[in-house]
């Protein structure tokens, strides 16, 4: 698949120097760059990590408890002119 990435030039430059010295390409650092970037972050396991909260109460409201998402939604959004 082809992109457009935008590169420093001075960082470009010595992609260049470093890929010519090694008898490679561009692109093979950049593709080795972004394996290595992404195995690192799953193995820390930096990603989105949901919170763990916690509310005091009894549970839902009695007029809320068994109705559905459209009724929810409805109410939340009661006088809200939409």
């Amino acid at each position: 698949m082809k992109t457009t990435v935008e590169i420093p030039d001075m960082l470009l430059e010595q992609a260049r120097r470093v890929a010519a010295n090694e008898g490679s390409t561009v692109r093979a650092l950049i593709e080795e760059g972004l394996r290595r970037v992404l195995k690192e972050r799953q193995e820390q396991g930096i990603g989105f990590q949901l919170r763990k909260i916690s509310m005091s109460g009894d549970g839902l409201h009695s007029q809320v408890a068994d109705a559905s998402w459209d009724v929810i939604r409805g109410m939340v959004y009661e006088g809200h002119g939409g």
